[in-house]
């Protein structure tokens, strides 16, 4: 194995765009290394099979999703409120827009979770890790809501990010940003604020 990390990073970069554009069928080492525009064979020098390269996708993706500590650290200069609440929740919306494809090849990874069993265990344990990171980060945040506020801002944002990303003119006629505010408001509470 082949062991340059700048070239895995950008294996694994263009095999979220292969990913995200022609769906699990569509991502073979071949159709990488065209995307890398490197030469024919080069994925298969840095992944030693397909579960591999999935797995290392699965964690290639959060590494972009995740927001910059800076970026977050600077936000969290506002009065831990719900409007601070709302605007994190459009932050993530914009993050997830601005990196479309990773979003969307996470959704193709969950697809084919639902046939390899391997695959649904990586994952499970990403997103576990993922939904577990924002509750220790909102409640020690001081944040207002509970353990259960996370867990159903979680549910919520995924089912606007899927149509949004997916099938954006079934929103179309709604404000995101108004849709954004209504759910935190009506998930965390009209007058709550944090601790």
């Amino acid at each position: 194995m082949r062991q340059n990390p700048e070239r895995r990073t950008a294996l694994l970069d263009a095999a979220i765009e292969v990913l995200a554009r022609n769906g699990s069928r569509g991502l073979t080492f071949r159709a990488v290394d065209a995307q890398a525009g490197v030469p024919t064979g080069t994925t298969s020098n840095y992944f030693t099979n397909r579960d591999d390269l999935l797995d290392q996708i699965t964690q290639r993706t959060r590494e972009r999703l995740s927001p910059a500590e800076a970026t977050v650290s600077k936000t969290l200069q506002a009065p831990r409120d719900r409007q601070l609440v709302t605007r994190l929740m459009q932050d993530l919306l914009e993050r997830m827009r601005r990196d479309r494809s990773s979003y969307l090849a996470m959704l193709e990874l969950r697809l084919e979770a639902t046939r390899r069993p391997e695959l649904r265990a990586a994952l499970t344990k990403v997103f576990t890790a993922n939904l577990q990171d924002g509750i220790r980060f909102h409640l020690g945040a001081g944040l207002p809501g509970d353990e259960t506020t996370v867990v159903l801002l979680y549910l919520a944002m995924s089912g606007l990010l899927v149509d949004e990303l997916t099938v954006p003119d079934t929103l179309a006629p709604y404000s995101q940003d108004r849709l954004v505010a209504d759910m935190v408001e009506r998930i965390v509470g009209p007058g709550e604020t944090g601790h």
